[in-house]
């Protein structure tokens, strides 16, 4: 399979051009067609023609130059709400902010509204357009905290940490590490200034959420057990979104160690997991974070599976009630369940449960590496379902 650097530079700059037209392009980046097909058929193109294109394309020249590739399976748009949401983290973090609108004032009870509406769209699985709400969101909070009166500090430094914390959240599933691990390290430092321990804790999980998508996997099981330990609830202080924030580390931490093969460690905080969610009774849901019965099954069911013991993992499965779950949570269980399918050599069921997920969810879909690897394993199972799948995954198909 060709790398990104295999192309050339043309390739490259009509691969990012994707479905628009070189008419199109030229109309947004400020070139000349005649410009568009000469750089595209590789002939000479200025410094300044590159810059006028990388803008215009939402990306950057070393993508173009193809020193790095781009964001796997993310488009134009993708690219653009990126690059703004960097853009606003960073601005924001360094008290660069944006002039308010005339009469525009949002209080604390406004922005506690727009932070629900937030996270629901980031609960259902559509990051990018969470990623849309959380620009405005910040800048919003930003001014807040700017302007709050005396006792609405902690109460802004909660809000620009949610902030913060969902940025973190939105730029680690889409691959923009360096953005999620500053985005985060905002988000704890305004926790710090609400003296908020649920928020705090929240972000132990964050974290190692990055960590582990940076295969840093025994640094993201020291965070999220290390943040338990500092968020672990008496029995006189069950309050549940700190017993949830704390049964969310616990659960990545167990997640960590199925990563490094330890079962037995994974298996003993597995049950502490269990235990909390059982405490609970329910799922509690707040500040973008759920966690409860359904949200332990469904990770007990990953973490059997990254473990290699599929078969348990689809008892599991079948055992608990996954109806609680959010969009998002419940298309990665499919997900796992689809891989556990593959490894018990259920070949077409595997592509089955995979193509339902995938067709029903696309834009997510292609930020998973869960589907690759099942359809290289499944290669030898219906070709149709393979076809299928890698036109909604924008790869390749790959079959035997």
């Amino acid at each position: 399979m060709s790398q990104w650097h295999d192309f050339t530079t043309g390739e490259r700059i009509k691969m990012l051009r994707g479905k628009e037209t070189q008419a199109g392009l030229a109309e947004r980046s400020g070139l000349s067609k005649h410009t568009i097909q000469k750089v595209e058929q590789d002939k000479n193109v200025s410094l300044p023609t590159l810059l006028r294109l990388a803008e215009a394309l939402h990306s950057d020249v070393s993508v173009i130059l193809g020193h790095q590739a781009p964001r796997r399976g993310m488009g134009r748009d993708g690219r653009s709400m990126l690059r703004e949401l960097s853009r606003k983290v960073h601005d924001t973090a360094a008290g660069v902010l944006a002039e308010p609108a005339e009469g525009v004032s949002p209080g604390q009870a406004d922005l506690v509204e727009a932070a629900d509406r937030m996270w629901r769209v980031y609960w259902r699985g559509d990051y990018a357009e969470a990623g849309s709400l959380v620009v405005p969101f910040l800048q919003s909070v930003a001014l807040f905290a700017q302007a709050a009166p005396v006792g609405q500090e902690a109460a802004a430094n909660g809000l620009l940490s949610d902030a913060f914390r969902a940025a973190g959240l939105i730029a680690n599933f889409l691959g923009a590490r360096d953005l999620a691990y500053a985005s985060v390290g905002h988000a704890i430092r305004h926790a710090d200034l609400a003296a908020d321990p649920v928020r705090r804790s929240m972000l132990g999980s964050a974290r190692a959420r990055v960590l582990l998508r940076d295969a840093r996997v025994e640094q993201a099981l020291r965070e999220a057990e290390a943040a338990a330990v500092r968020a672990e609830p008496r029995f006189s202080e069950m309050e549940p979104a700190l017993l949830a924030a704390y049964g969310k580390n616990i659960i990545f931490a167990a997640v960590s160690a199925s990563r490094l093969g330890d079962s037995d460690r994974a298996a003993d905080l597995l049950s502490q997991a269990h235990a909390v969610a059982a405490r609970l009774g329910r799922d509690v849901f707040g500040n973008g974070m759920q966690y409860g019965p359904s949200y332990a099954g469904a990770q007990a069911v990953g973490i059997n599976v990254t473990l290699g013991n599929a078969g348990k993992a689809l008892d599991i499965s079948r055992q608990f009630d996954a109806s609680g779950l959010t969009q998002a949570a419940h298309n990665r269980m499919q997900l796992d369940i689809a891989l556990a399918q593959c490894d018990s050599r259920q070949w077409d069921t595997s592509l089955d449960t995979l193509l339902e997920v995938c067709s029903a969810y696309p834009e997510w879909a292609k930020h998973q590496a869960i589907p690759g690897v099942i359809i290289e394993r499944a290669s030898r199972a219906g070709n149709s379902r393979i076809r299928k799948l890698s036109e909604i995954l924008g790869t390749s198909p790959t079959i035997r």
